[in-house]
């Protein structure tokens, strides 16, 4: 038996002997060998890949694909570390947990006493600090939709004007380190701090300076007015998401049509202020806003304002609604005058304005 099945392989083996088959016959054996293996390799890491993939991630907040094959001037192929880019949103989250919830009518009564009114920023372009760390639960309340909205806008805008601010003052640290021949010790300090933040792993100065940008007020404030429903969305209320963004691994509330062990759940932050922080580092960093940053920093280029209505046409993959979403956010803005709040200013915080709080 032995004795046979080895007098079989021998055939087998004389079949392709180079002296048992001529020249042209072993030319179209192996090369069909080669067609079939690099016809057959993409299906197979395809296959592989698919069953790792994650469905419109584009609103994750801890599930960021900075490196997916992106190119051009943001191009960055390293892995980035996701407690680095979201370490001072998480601090800002364990800071304020002890926060008080106020009810409408003392958050009216504080934007009387502080003479803060919407008719008055649109005049003087000044914004008082009032910073409230938590949407009141009467908002929903309010049958008027026009002063619903009013008071929405009262509520975010400080929050949106704020951190703002914090990347104005960052970006003209920046470009004093960039216009300098030699940085000390301590600005090579604060550049390493901020490669980690904005996700440059490569240490790409054009990068940084691309990502580290305010957002447009008006677009940040119809994204929060489209997202919580003027501030009345389950999200909005019960964990201060004011952007929806997901979460697939973070503690956060699980939307109530989705299945009880898969998909994501909406972000969930102790205080506004980081909502709005961490919407901005994903406009910032995600690799699906990429053409949101490039168009952002063209206007730069240009001296030109950073028109959300320009910028919004690159939010397509915010939403599943893709364009539509895009028409949404324009429709906010053109409809609510949002426009008239990019160029406002958040006047210093006092005392005496503490003391009121």
């Amino acid at each position: 038996m032995y004795k046979k099945n080895f007098i079989k392989k021998v055939k087998v083996l004389k079949y392709f002997d180079q002296r048992q088959v001529g020249a042209l016959p072993r030319i179209f054996i192996s090369s069909l060998i080669v067609i079939f293996f690099f016809y057959s390799m993409p299906l197979i890491v395809n296959f592989a890949g698919s069953n790792n993939a994650i469905q419109n991630n584009s609103k994750a907040v801890l599930a960021y694909t900075l490196n997916n094959g992106s190119s051009g001037n943001e191009n960055d192929s390293k892995i980035l570390n996701e407690r680095d880019l979201l370490i001072d949103i998480f601090s800002l989250n364990d800071l304020e947990t002890d926060t008080v919830r106020l009810n409408a009518s003392t958050i009216k009564q504080l934007f009387e006493d502080t003479n803060y009114t919407l008719q008055d920023v649109r005049k003087s372009k000044l914004v008082k600090p009032v910073a409230l760390t938590l949407l009141p639960n009467e908002i929903k309340m309010i049958e008027s939709t026009s002063k619903r909205k009013e008071f929405f806008i009262q509520i975010v805008l400080p929050l949106i004007l704020k951190e703002n601010n914090n990347i104005r003052i960052d970006r003209k640290r920046l470009f004093s380190i960039i216009n300098k021949s030699n940085n000390s010790d301590l600005e090579r300090k604060w550049l390493d701090k901020k490669y980690k933040q904005y996700g440059v792993p490569s240490k790409d100065l054009s990068i940084l300076k691309i990502r580290m940008d305010e957002i447009p007020v008006s677009l940040a404030l119809a994204q929060a007015a489209k997202e919580t429903g003027w501030g009345t969305s389950r999200f909005a209320q019960e964990g201060n998401a004011l952007f929806g963004q997901w979460t697939w691994s973070g503690e956060g509330l699980k939307p109530k049509e989705a299945d009880k062990d898969q998909g994501h759940k909406v972000m969930k932050f102790n205080v506004l202020q980081a909502s709005v922080r961490a919407y901005q580092r994903n406009l910032n960093t995600h690799s699906s806003y990429k053409e949101f940053r490039r168009e952002r920093a063209k206007l730069r280029d240009q001296s030109k304002p950073l028109d959300s209505l320009i910028l919004s046409q690159y939010l397509n993959e915010y939403a599943e609604t893709g364009n539509q979403y895009v028409e949404v956010l324009q429709k906010i803005i053109k409809q609510n005058n949002l426009k008239d709040f990019d160029d406002a200013k958040l006047l210093p915080s006092s005392i005496e304005l503490e003391s009121l709080i």
